[in-house]
């Protein structure tokens, strides 16, 4: 979902080379491809590992968590769960799961009394269930959080429809990195408060829109770019926190393309139940972007459900 497929990649090459005729830009292609990716993104949100379905996130700051549906505990579940599902317990090795005798807790299909909820930072997080519930650890700045979805959330059948502009090629652009001299850590702000993000940056892409030149620092997601905007749409039609967009890393030449039919709302849009990195003031554009994912509250938000 994140990465530009091979062929939309030659379909933009096409288009933004200098040499090669924009006739010969398949322009019903690329429409039809852009539409299929935010298709795949609407299903992918109300999905098992989506945003829809969240209900509720609980930053560990003690040692013990006990937690279920009853008013005593640590956690309190929705009441469909049980009174006591187990206990969390914050360890040097991560958190560590222990259930309630009879609770019918399952990792992976398969029944569980105790494990080790690897965190969603390592390469095999644990997710376990009870009845409609799942929960997962997250690791934010050197902090522990439980993340709890209901795969019966009302959310799920109430969500959408998305909306998005109209799919322009105006706000398809060659850009070109702009290296600093050493990739910078840079301090990006969330919607938590004292919640740090502070990606790797490797400088900054520049591109054209209308014939004037802008500049939007990226940062390094695994082998692919990854750029957090604001622009004159920010808070009035789009998401006020800004919206994403993942790019294929720069080639031998420091090139690659900006494709704002693609910008998404973080998502923190969808629920409140998610931790978002925010548009620096250092990228915010001095334009309109009429492209990518529009935001409106009445349609998107799940969180205050529950």
């Amino acid at each position: 979902m994140r990465k530009p497929s091979h062929s939309i990649l030659t379909l933009a090459a096409v288009l933004l080379t200098a040499c090669t005729a924009k006739a010969d830009f398949d322009l019903d292609a690329y429409k039809g491809e852009v539409e299929q990716w935010r298709a795949n993104r609407a299903e992918y949100l109300v999905g098992p590992d989506g945003y829809v379905n969240l209900v509720g996130l609980y930053w560990l700051e003690k040692e013990v968590y006990r937690i279920g549906s009853a008013a005593d505990n640590d956690i309190v579940f929705p009441e469909a769960a049980a009174e006591l599902i187990g206990e969390l317990r914050v360890t040097s090795e991560g958190v560590q799961f222990v259930a309630e005798p009879g609770a019918e807790v399952l990792h992976d299909g398969a029944p569980v009394t105790e494990i080790l909820l690897s965190d969603d930072t390592t390469e095999d997080p644990v997710t376990v269930t009870h009845r409609s519930f799942a929960w997962l650890i997250s690791l934010r700045d050197e902090r522990y959080a439980m993340r709890l979805r209901d795969f019966e959330h009302p959310g799920l059948a109430d969500f959408g429809p998305m909306q998005w502009y109209p799919v322009d090629t105006k706000y398809l652009a060659a850009a070109t990195l702009r290296p600093f001299d050493e990739p910078k850590v840079l301090n990006v702000g969330t919607t938590i408060e004292g919640l740090g993000y502070n990606p790797v940056s490797p400088g900054k892409l520049a591109f054209e829109i209308d014939g004037v030149e802008y500049e939007l620092e990226a940062y390094w997601s695994g082998d692919e770019l990854f750029i957090i905007f604001a622009d004159q749409t920010t808070g009035r039609e789009s998401y006020p926190a800004g919206r994403y967009m993942y790019l294929a890393a720069p080639d031998a030449n420091g090139m690659t393309i900006i494709d704002f039919n693609k910008a998404f709302s973080p998502p923190c849009a969808y629920n409140d139940f998610a931790t978002c990195p925010v548009a620096s003031p250092r990228n915010r554009l001095a334009t309109r972007i009429e492209a990518g994912e529009k935001y409106d509250p009445n349609v998107h938000k799940t969180g205050a459900l529950n």
